[in-house]
């Protein structure tokens, strides 16, 4: 096995602060295992006094299994493990906690969601609005943030100070803590009782942290702690792939990592052995157009290899069309479908090219969930209101969007299991502006009952509303108004095609059963194309990679506002591009939802020595 300058040196590091820049495919797992091997080897370190940390139980089994194979099949007593598992046996020392003190994540969605029930809240997707509010309560604790200086992007400030209160309490109450509470009270801990930090500091002399780009306040702070005394920090990572900004990762602790630690070593992990040559050159210069960031000369070990395709479509569907064609060109050659990766910006980004590769029966796995389209919210109204065109008078169907837009009709008018529109009008017989609203009502559903699938949606949009109540919602929610708008459009542009709503009810129907055998497939073969959310690809590598929609407001994302944001944005195309081992593909289109669009900017700043433009 041959090694370069800086891993050598890297893998020799003996004592004191050291921070490794490990860009992709640099061999940093190779780093942290071959270093621990030779300090217990050549330094003469025992064993038990290694911590090794990593953010994945996946990841810190890996590097384990890694280890040990290097060893011989010895198994030294290295601590290899996640920032909870550490701080846990921290606590549990301390506290005599046990498994049965941690909350389950359906506890915790369950204590949410009755604390929300108290407040007046519009709410279409519970199961999303309860996962965004856990994320914020995340954030607060793991950043170490003042509650009362906190602005929640969900809702208003003082519900979620409520929300955030009320949900602490109910832990306290039934002794139980979530994980962020497992970091916040080992900091405490540690802060608090110096006997007890100087016991974990003798137990944990030389700790080597991997991903250390992705660590947050509070999991520094208690690093920090523990090596306090010892100063024997071993740090690996990479700022440039910092993605995690959402979980609290921030990379300028990386940055400022000689700040704390003076004395710091720092090496340079700069040959990247997993890309070609023009696959690291055009990503390099991608990410040196941000600023805060620790410069770096990565150079490929590989050869100059195929240029980066950059190719402009239409819209969506030619864009699919082509991948489809693309892969079986592939597949033709002798590539396996496992050898090729799609990398979107969401996971509702590969939503559509899902359908083209179930019709073209193309297998394919994904390690995020699948989002089907008639499952949102919106698609669900969008039945209702067709439904009781129909004739249905189903009471459940009234109540999803009877009040979309507004007309003011209460629940309590609804009191059998049938709507009737004549005992509607007897209800409300005093007040004529209602009457006139359910006499509106019924005509506009008369009216849709004539229709095909893509007017009628066309005409609850504009002609009964909903757009405008799409927009209001949006703004009560603080969320981006155009997120829902080309939700809606989409699901209007897949029913384009069918005249009749039975035709599409039936499309739907096969999808979602062809959509539900795909994902019970999934894990039973082992040849399948991979879809990918950015965040998700980021330590994978693939043969082949095409990065879709690599367009204005999708990349960067169309909240990214302040640089920092866009630099994030940045980071994470970076880490996108930086997945393709041979050939690496980046597609924009000209048109999405029927409106004009811009290539990123990312995609302009790929410098043209590297690149073959269609």
């Amino acid at each position: 096995m041959s090694f370069n300058e800086a891993q050598i040196s890297a893998i020799n590091h003996n004592s004191g602060p050291a921070i490794v820049l490990a860009g992709p495919g640099s061999g940093k797992t190779t780093v942290i295992t071959l270093r621990t091997k030779r300090l217990i080897e050549y330094y003469n370190v025992d064993p038990s006094k290694i911590l090794v940390i990593t953010f994945t139980k996946m990841a810190a089994n890996e590097m384990k299994e890694r280890f040990f194979k290097l060893m011989d099949g010895k198994k030294p007593s290295v601590t290899f493990g996640t920032y909870h598992a550490v701080f846990f046996t921290i606590l549990k020392n301390a506290y005599n906690y046990s498994a049965k003190n941690i909350i389950r994540e359906e506890q915790q969605r369950e204590y949410i969601k009755r604390m929300i029930s108290k407040y007046d809240l519009e709410i279409e997707d519970e199961n999303e609005f309860v996962s965004s509010v856990l994320g914020e309560i995340s954030q607060v604790k793991g950043s170490r943030i003042n509650l009362q200086l906190y602005y929640s992007i969900n809702c208003p400030e003082d519900v979620f100070r409520s929300i955030y209160q009320d949900y602490d309490s109910e832990l306290k109450r039934n002794r139980l803590i979530d994980f962020d509470d497992m970091l916040v009270f080992c900091y405490e801990l540690l802060s608090n009782r110096s006997d007890i930090l100087s016991a974990w500091q003798n137990k944990y002399q030389y700790i080597l942290v991997d991903e250390f780009q992705d660590i947050n306040k509070v999991q520094y702070d208690v690093i920090k702690l523990l090596v306090e005394k010892s100063q024997n920090l071993f740090i690996v990572g990479d700022d440039d792939q910092s993605i995690y900004g959402f979980r609290g990762a921030k990379p300028e602790i990386m940055l400022d990592f000689t700040k704390d630690f003076v004395d710091a070593v720092k090496i340079n992990l700069d040959i990247n052995y997993r890309s070609t040559s023009n696959i690291v050159n055009s990503a390099k210069s991608v990410i040196d157009n941000n600023s805060k960031r620790f410069y770096k000369d990565i150079r490929a070990f590989n050869q100059i290899g195929n240029m980066v395709d950059i190719r402009e479509f239409i819209d969506t569907s030619d864009e699919n069309k082509y991948i489809i064609d693309s892969i079986q060109k592939y597949i033709e050659d002798g590539t396996k479908y496992k050898d090729i990766a799609v990398l979107s910006r969401t996971n509702i980004g590969a939503r559509q090219l899902i359908g083209k590769l179930i019709e073209y029966n193309i297998p394919f796995t994904t390690r995020d969930i699948i989002p089907n389209l008639y499952e949102h919210w919106i698609a669900k109204n969008i039945f209702s209101y067709i439904r009781i065109a129909m004739g249905n008078r189903d009471r459940f169907e009234f109540l999803q969007i009877m009040n979309k837009p507004k007309r003011y009709i209460s629940r309590d008018s609804m009191g059998t299991p049938l709507v009737d529109f004549e005992e509607l009008r007897k209800l409300y017989e005093d007040k004529q502006w209602m009457v006139q609203r359910i006499d509106d009502f019924e005509k506009d559903l008369q009216l849709l009952k004539k229709m095909n699938p893509f007017a009628a949606i066309n005409f609850i949009r504009r002609g009964i509303g909903f757009d405008d109540y799409l927009r209001e919602y949006s703004q009560a929610r603080r969320m981006n108004a155009e997120d829902l708008l080309n939700v809606i459009t989409e699901i209007q542009e897949e029913a384009r095609e069918f005249s009749t709503y039975s035709e599409w009810f039936k499309h739907i129907e096969d999808y979602n059963l062809e959509l539900k055998e795909q994902v019970s497939s999934m894990g039973k073969t082992t040849d399948a194309v991979n879809l990918c959310t950015m965040h998700s690809s980021k330590g994978l590598e693939y043969k082949v990679v095409y990065i879709i929609d690599a367009n204005e407001g999708i990349m960067p994302y169309n909240k990214a506002v302040l640089e920092s944001e866009i630099e994030e944005e940045r980071r994470m195309f970076y880490v996108a591009m930086t997945r393709a081992k041979e050939d690496l593909h980046i597609f924009y289109t000209k048109e999405r939802y029927n409106k004009k669009q811009e290539v990123s900017r990312f995609v302009s700043e790929i410098s043209k020595k590297y690149v073959m433009i269609d």
